[in-house]
């Protein structure tokens, strides 16, 4: 390819035509794990649309928790939308490669949803906070406007953060390899391919995964914290296993979704030694999972979801059976 021949000086810089994803080329019974994924896409779709659906049509649950929920349910639908069905494309049609512009907006998509995941667990944080912490006070400060502008805030600084982490790729030059040892175009994997100076970007990739990780898991623990001082200085038991019983749902999926991704990126930054197989699959598994267990979760620890799911899917069986 002629841009491999280009000579390289200060002034050039240099695009390929596209990169190679070959993070599954090595990986062993890769076809049951891709059946696999094609499960977990299907689930994340139908149990999302099924929560968002039930949350719109029911005026009752139009309230600030329950906005903050459909917030994550979109999130977490795009989220995988970005990512199994191009990793789903490489394995039936067997075409690992992705043009260099196309490569940009699959980072730019796959980074924006994955962010926004994290603050949206905050989201949800701060509801059980306000919820627990200030009861009597929460139906003024928890507003329907207040969330609103809270979401518009995260989805704005996200944007903000993925425009330009992303944008900063376009200033490498790539004139050697083109194969990108991950399961999409991941920044990282891309960013080590330059043959020029690639310090900005790592320095981009670091501060801002403190910003969209680290900080959010930061609050959400210190929210905790919180919760759990105004929980003991409750009076009875019953009050204090209500309070708790409420956070269960949302400790579940913090869970779920923040400690795979902190520990496999504190094993990565600290020793980096990390089996580049077991980072492919671990990381695939840890954004994948999420989104798909999420509506679950909700589903089955929300009493007021899980009633009028039922309610939902019953009148669809009885029109259904009319026809």
């Amino acid at each position: 390819m002629s841009f491999l021949r280009t000579a390289l000086n200060s002034s050039v810089i240099i695009h390929p035509p596209g990169f190679y994803i070959i993070g599954f080329e090595s990986l062993p019974s890769v076809n049951i794990y891709f059946i696999f994924l094609a499960i977990v896409y299907v689930v994340t779709v139908l149990f999302n649309g099924l929560l968002i659906i039930v949350v719109v049509i029911n005026p009752s649950l139009h309230t600030p928790k329950f906005l903050a929920v459909i917030n994550l349910a979109v999130i977490d639908l795009c989220l995988n939308t970005c990512t199994i069905p191009g990793m789903i494309k490489i394995f039936l049609v067997k075409d690992n490669f992705i043009p260099f512009n196309l490569c940009l907006v699959q980072m730019y998509f796959y980074y924006f949803f994955a962010n926004s995941e994290s603050y949206a667990l905050t989201i949800l944080a701060y509801d059980r906070l306000v919820a627990i912490c200030f009861p009597l006070r929460q139906n003024s400060i928890n507003t329907m406007r207040s969330m609103c502008c809270i979401i518009t805030f995260t989805w704005c600084l996200v944007l903000g953060i993925t425009t330009f982490s992303t944008s900063l790729m376009t200033k490498l030059s790539f004139c050697n390899s083109v194969r990108v040892f991950s399961y999409f175009c991941d920044y990282a994997p891309v960013f080590r391919l330059a043959c020029n100076d690639y310090s900005m970007q790592w320095f981009a990739a670091s501060f801002l995964s403190m910003m969209t990780l680290v900080g959010p898991f930061a609050f959400i623990v210190l929210s905790y914290v919180s919760i759990l001082v105004t929980v003991f200085r409750m009076k009875t038991l019953d009050r204090r296993l209500k309070a708790l019983s409420t956070c269960v749902e949302h400790i579940i999926i913090v869970a779920i979704f923040f400690i795979p991704l902190l520990v496999i990126f504190t094993i990565g930054f600290n020793s980096g030694g990390i089996n580049p197989d077991h980072r492919v699959l671990s990381l695939s598994m840890a954004s994948c999972l999420p989104p798909c267990i999420n509506p679950i979760v909700y589903s089955l620890k929300t009493k007021e979801i899980k009633t009028r799911a039922l309610r939902f899917n019953i009148k669809n069986g009885k029109h259904t059976i009319l026809q």
